[in-house]
């Protein structure tokens, strides 16, 4: 059952929100945080083994944004900003401190957020974003081509948003509530049904501009969200075994992170060469 707020076009043909039970998948980010504790546990031991003149020193390609999903924050990937700093990454927060206003909104500070960043550093930035955190991604970089050289999705239904577990169409529902009543700074009824929906869910659709990484990871165990939602045809697809909850720091959905930025990192490189050379 999905949310009578969400707008018809948000479920579209051929998706369906998982089942009842299929939360009960989401258990198993028990076990992902202990496999992430164990990976953390070995990678501390080997850099005390490891003099200080041997560790890497620098930091790798163009800088990372992290982008938390629905009713997230982002202390939801710390875990994994702590990881990708240790191999070399340079890492940055979306300073969204719970993801539960309008989409446009949260798109419009993330773009501002990386037009920051892409300042300071000197170079585009590389975004991976949690659920709803990868489709604002999708949407920044589909208007700002500029700002952004990589997208890495996690979970997140783009081609679907309304094909969630009822659990988070009754948290909707209470935002929408909410905000009749008056609270500021939540979704609106125009957020998931009206132009602001369909802006937000056509950004998700566009065609990835040219020169852009998109990296779309998905999970069969997803209890969440459908897990067909989230294999953009556009993408480069990779599947991993993970609950949603999980792929935020599960050291498996990190080293497939990893990877995506590390083929973005080297086709940048591969193009500085060739104009110091031309």
């Amino acid at each position: 059952m999905r949310s009578n707020a969400l707008a018809d076009f948000l479920l579209p043909e051929g998706f369906a929100a998982p089942a009842v039970g299929a939360v009960l998948r989401e258990s198993s980010a028990v076990v992902e945080f202990g496999r992430f504790a164990l990976r953390a546990a070995g990678d501390r031991r080997s850099r005390r083994e490891t003099s200080y003149a041997e560790r890497a020193g620098s930091r790798l390609g163009d800088p990372v944004l992290l982008v938390p999903g629905f009713l997230a924050g982002d202390g939801t990937l710390a875990l994994m900003s702590r990881a990708l700093r240790a191999q070399g990454f340079r890492t940055y927060r979306s300073h969204i401190h719970a993801n539960i206003g309008c989409t446009l909104n949260a798109a419009a500070q993330l773009e501002g957020r990386l037009e920051s960043i892409a300042i300071r550093r000197g170079s585009r930035v590389q975004v991976v974003g949690h659920s709803l955190g990868g489709m604002l991604a999708r949407g920044v970089a589909v208007r700002r081509p500029d700002l952004v050289s990589n997208v890495i999705t996690l979970g997140s239904p783009m081609l679907a948003p309304g094909a969630h577990h009822r659990s988070l169409s009754a948290s909707v529902e209470m935002l929408v509530r909410l905000s009749k009543a008056g609270v500021p700074g939540l979704m609106a009824e125009d957020c998931v049904a009206g132009s602001c929906a369909r802006q937000s869910f056509e950004e998700c659709r566009a065609p990835m501009p040219a020169g852009i990484g998109f990296t779309a990871v998905y999970s069969r165990r997803d209890g969440i969200v459908d897990w067909r939602a989230c294999v953009d045809p556009v993408a480069r697809q990779v599947e991993v075994t993970a609950s949603h909850l999980g792929m935020a720091f599960d050291p498996r959905v990190i080293d497939v992170v990893a990877d995506s930025l590390l083929r973005t990192s080297s086709a940048s490189a591969v193009e500085v060469d060739r104009g110091k050379s031309a």
